[in-house]
């Protein structure tokens, strides 16, 4: 299995502050991290500080990357 974290870094608010953001993003998806069971399927969208859709990230097997 695989964590994959993605964020496309040319919306707004992760132009304005990519450093204070990309934080804001890991810190908010570390501690949800617990709410799920971290298995090949799981994932979520991942949105920035004003609610915008920003990335995802996902549980995958090594076959499917």
């Amino acid at each position: 299995m695989r964590f994959l974290l993605e964020v496309t870094m040319d919306g707004e608010a992760l132009a304005k502050d990519p450093a204070g953001e990309l934080g804001r993003i890991l810190r908010y998806w570390a501690g949800n991290l617990r709410h799920y069971p971290l298995e090949p399927g799981d994932g979520s969208v991942i949105h920035d500080s004003e609610y915008r859709e920003v990335g995802r990230w996902a549980i995958e097997t090594e076959a499917e990357g």
